[in-house]
């Protein structure tokens, strides 16, 4: 059994949430209400053409406030994008910033907020509590069910010489509000929306079984998982479900939140070299070596698989029998069966051979996995021998 987190918590609700379908058109108010006058809207290209980005603007000036905006950022985006951002807040002077997107924009947004009031680049805050002084309020608008980043003081940004993820965190980084707005979601490709749950999915399995969960925390993933593991079958079947689009949104958000209080583990950590290495999608390398993990993990963690296996609605059909057996398989691997078919329900790849991931490159991969920060709060430790053995297990 994970031991629990002697160290206690310390954890602060530095996000006001407002919640509901068609609320990005408060998004004006919202901002005014925060004293903003000057908004730079950092958007992802996609956003745009979905036209989220011109419903925000428009709510935003038709507040009186001026507004400016950044789409010149890449899916993951990188230190470049960054610095690309801070040209343009710099010419701009903001008061206020808006992520109004996927991970990539709340992330962006939050480095742009790192470099443009601190200084230096964005190598200097990896790690946590970096900030040189308060930052710009920010205001996050997720238009994806994933990352839970508008929950988070960290901003994920890659080096663009390394490729490595940088994990760069302070609570200045928090944001002021989150807009939750369902009907955003609506537009996302079935792709996308299935990339993304299943990342929200993983951070809510991971979060619960970190060494580092506490009561509060454990709240937090317990009721991300029972909303994502609802939520997201019904997506698959059918992506104009609103009442599903709302349960993967607040499912995400609380998911982002136990990141906060407890951090993840070991399938981010094989995850990333993945995408570093291979440019494999992170929604979709977490998707492939989550049910690994698990399995990894059974012998320390298997008590509290068995809490989120219990939490499945019997709609299901694979919920827990009367003695909180699965149907004569360990929790363990009932629940990375679960993860494996979701994925597969998903149109995802669940082998790695499937991803043009060489044979041969499983090493190095291990390697890199063993340097990865989230790795250090999985349950069980991931050395090198172990990640490759992962690796192996899922190839």
């Amino acid at each position: 059994m994970i031991p629990f987190h002697r160290e206690g918590f310390d954890f602060q609700h530095r996000t006001r949430v407002v919640f509901g379908s068609g609320r990005i058109r408060e998004l004006g108010k919202l901002a005014a209400e925060i004293g903003a006058q000057r908004v730079l809207v950092v958007s992802d290209p996609g956003v745009v053409a979905a036209g989220h980005f011109d419903i925000g603007k428009k709510s935003l000036l038709s507040a009186g406030l001026e507004v400016e905006s950044f789409h010149a950022l890449h899916e993951n985006p990188t230190d470049l994008d960054v610095d690309a951002g801070v040209r343009i807040a710099k010419l701009f002077h903001p008061d206020c910033l808006v992520g109004l997107g996927g991970g990539s924009s709340m992330d962006c947004a939050k480095g742009i907020n790192f470099v443009y009031c601190c200084g230096g680049r964005m190598q200097d805050y990896w790690g946590v509590g970096k900030a040189t002084r308060d930052l710009l309020p920010l205001i996050a608008v997720p238009t994806t069910a994933g990352t839970g980043s508008e929950a988070q003081s960290f901003s994920l940004i890659s080096d663009s010489h390394t490729h490595v993820k940088m994990a760069c965190g302070d609570p200045r980084a928090a944001c002021r509000i989150a807009l939750l707005d369902p009907d955003l979601t609506l537009t996302q490709p079935p792709r996308v929306a299935a990339l993304t749950g299943l990342d929200a999915i993983s951070h809510a399995i991971e979060t619960y079984v970190s060494k580092r969960h506490n009561p509060l925390s454990q709240c937090y993933s317990r009721e991300a998982w029972r909303l994502l593991s609802r939520g997201f079958p019904r997506i698959l079947q059918d992506g104009n479900d609103i009442e599903a689009r709302s349960q993967m949104q607040l499912g995400a958000f609380f998911a982002g939140l136990a990141i906060e209080a407890s951090m993840l583990g070991g399938a981010h950590a094989t995850a990333n070299p993945l995408t570093s290495h291979f440019g494999i999608i992170h929604g979709q390398a977490v998707a492939v070596m989550l049910p690994h993990v698990i399995r990894f993990n059974r012998g320390v963690a298997e008590g509290y698989y068995r809490d989120l296996w219990e939490l499945l609605s019997p709609r299901d059909g694979t919920h827990a029998t009367a003695n909180g057996s699965p149907s004569g398989l360990d929790v363990a691997e009932a629940l990375a069966m679960r993860i494996d078919a979701l994925t597969a329900q998903s149109g995802l790849a669940t082998r790695l051979r499937d991803l043009n991931v060489a044979r041969e490159s499983l090493s190095a991969l291990a390697h890199d996995a063993t340097k990865q920060w989230t790795g250090q709060f999985n349950p069980r430790e991931i050395t090198e021998p172990a990640a490759l053995a992962l690796y192996e297990s899922a190839f």
